[in-house]
């Protein structure tokens, strides 16, 4: 009885059993046959991809395949840019949308009415077409049918924001869901960061300049304070702090690997590589962050909490009532002793303004009668509230950066996808300085260097040289001498771009031009085409190039960003730019290898 008991049971249990996995089975059938069609599609000829060890169902794939938005997001460019257009992947080229092409219509008519800069952008040498850009060309393919969700991270910090729905935009498609650095990093291909027309990049800027800030670090590496800072969405961007004011130059006896790098340096740098048509610095805003509330209170780096403080008191004039004598004391305020004047006791001071230079004298005792001065010296509480961080140049009380009382400038530049998603090679530049205080490098003490660099790969083949070149005279434009290494995508192999990163230290002096930084152009006597008209074209005077960046400038939120010297002086080094290539072509026997032809028919 017992055993018939024991198989009876054994047999009701193995049915439900395979009813169970019956019914999950149908249910995974109906959910599949539930998805459109579009979202089984491999890539835009239809062909199903090899096989490559993965199930196809795999959120991480290699090659064109789907890529999840989780994955994504919870990657969100810890690293630390568009497409020719940005649009989900898969919808096909942009430009035949309609709807689209009559908003950008409606938007470029309003912006050309007295915009210099955008009748720039409407030159034909400002729209000749990209290549196709293919699923093979994309940085990201992701599943156009996933919607951006806070809550699919399953991370409470996020979903519990009163303001989660205020965050994420809303709309048909999946891709209207996507926020604008997730936007940013999908639309990256082969052949630019961000497209010449992109109605995302003001949203981009806009997000950099306001979007609430919930986590503050301070970025490893590199040699001065630099933080990463996330937003409610998920997106991050790396804080430049300012350093210097916007008149000051670099001190004449400072080594190019001891300047400070500038935080409105960066954010220039990103409207001039812009207007060169090169679209290859991440988008770029100024910000006023306040420190006590955005950096200091919600940052987890502990290494970083450690160096606030609250600056001390500082002695400020006050108008003295009293009459009084004065007479010089034994130094310079506020090192100077100021407890005799001629062996006399003295029992106060008051500011003398030498220049640059403030000397303190005596405001009491039997000194010889001068002018007097209706200022005396009275400690008064500064009350900012200063931070240094850990890192190998300025980080130190001495070189504190401190808000006024807690607002600080910065530079907010959008972070490229993480480095686990998107790999990016490192290439140190052959024209690298040999960042030593006498040691020269061996270009320059070679003038046949380039020969040497011809044949070395990856320069040997392709435009690889081409684009260094590109990359240098957007560093003489600035007078940036510290271009000590570049990277591209991993992905695209040496077809591609050179991404122009950390652009700090340009912009540090007006009046002087480093002709050293275009030796890669003086030794090669190489251009390519598209640059060298793009070039003449902005020294005219309907296009001139501080005019341009000028009005690209004005809008953004620390507007002025450069001095006026600085802009004139982009114009003075365009010339010599100009300069340099007419005497490679006077001496060239066939002119089509200085200016190598990149356009073909288009121009």
């Amino acid at each position: 009885m017992r055993r018939r008991l024991q198989t009876l049971v054994q047999r009701k249990f193995k049915i439900v059993l395979l009813l169970l996995l019956l019914l999950a089975l149908l249910l995974h059938l109906a959910m599949d046959l539930a998805l459109p069609t579009a979202r089984r599609h491999w890539s835009c000829d239809g062909k199903a991809p090899k096989a490559s060890g993965a199930m196809s169902g795999s959120p991480l794939l290699a090659g064109p395949k789907k890529l999840s938005l989780r994955i994504l997001q919870d990657f969100s460019g810890s690293n630390g840019s568009l497409e020719k257009s940005s649009h989900p992947q898969g919808a096909g080229p942009r430009a035949k949308d309609p709807e689209i092409q009559h908003q950008h219509g409606d938007a470029n008519q309003a912006r050309t009415k007295g915009s210099k800069l955008a009748a720039l952008f409407e030159h034909p040498l400002y729209n000749i077409p990209m290549p196709a850009v293919t699923d093979k060309d994309k940085l990201f393919v992701v599943n156009p049918m996933e919607k951006f969700s806070l809550q699919s991270s399953g991370s409470d910090e996020w979903v519990s924001s009163s303001k989660a729905e205020t965050i994420l935009p809303t709309g048909k498609t999946a891709y209207d869901t996507y926020p604008a650095w997730l936007k940013f990093h999908v639309g990256i291909n082969r052949y630019e960061l961000y497209p010449r027309r992109d109605p995302l990049m003001p949203t981009l800027l806009h997000d950099l300049a306001t979007m609430r800030i919930v986590s503050s670090v301070q970025k490893s590496g590199g040699t001065q304070l630099k933080l990463i800072m996330t937003f409610p969405n998920y997106g991050q961007a790396l804080f430049k702090p300012m350093k210097q004011s916007r008149d000051q130059e670099t001190p004449v006896d400072f080594f190019y690997f001891s300047d400070f790098e500038r935080h409105n340096a960066e954010i220039a740098a990103f409207h001039l590589d812009r207007i060169l048509d090169f679209r290859r610095i991440p988008p770029v805003s100024g910000r006023l962050v306040n420190i006590t509330k955005e950096i200091r209170d919600i940052t987890t780096d502990k290494k970083l909490a450690k160096t606030f403080f609250i600056s001390p008191g500082e002695l400020s004039p006050l108008p003295i009532l009293s009459p009084m004598a004065a007479c010089s004391c034994s130094g310079d305020y506020p090192f100077g002793d100021c407890s005799s004047c001629h062996h006399v006791p003295c029992h106060g001071a008051v500011l003398k303004e030498q220049g640059h230079l403030t000397t303190a004298l005596c405001t009491s005792g039997p000194c010889p009668v001068r002018s007097p001065s209706p200022f005396a010296l009275s400690p008064t509480p500064a009350g900012n509230v200063c931070f240094y961080g850990e890192c190998s140049y300025y980080c130190s009380t001495e070189h504190a950066l401190c808000g006024k009382p807690d607002q600080l400038e910065g530079s907010m530049a959008a972070l490229l996808p993480d480095k686990a998603l998107a790999k990016r090679r490192s290439w140190r530049s052959p024209w690298r300085r040999s960042y030593h205080k006498s040691k020269k490098a061996e270009w320059e003490l070679n003038p046949n260097y380039c020969a040497q660099v011809r044949q070395t790969p990856p320069y040997d083949r392709g435009h690889r040289l081409l684009d260094l070149i590109d990359m240098t005279v957007l560093d003489f434009l600035m007078g940036n001498m510290d271009r000590h290494h570049y990277e591209t995508f991993e992905k695209f192999g040496n077809d591609t771009f050179l991404l122009h990163l950390d652009n700090g230290r340009g912009f540090g002096t007006h009046s002087h031009d480093e002709m050293s930084i275009l030796a890669p152009l003086q030794q090669c006597c190489s251009i390519k085409k598209s640059t060298y008209l793009r070039l003449q074209l902005l020294a005219t005077d309907p296009y001139r190039l501080s005019e341009l960046l000028r009005e690209a400038l004005a809008d953004d939120p620390l507007a002025p960003i450069l001095a006026e010297p600085h802009l004139r002086a982009l114009d003075r080094r365009l010339g010599k730019v100009l300069a340099a290539v007419g005497r490679c072509l006077a001496r060239a026997a066939r002119p089509g290898e200085v200016v190598v032809d990149d356009v073909g028919p288009w121009v």
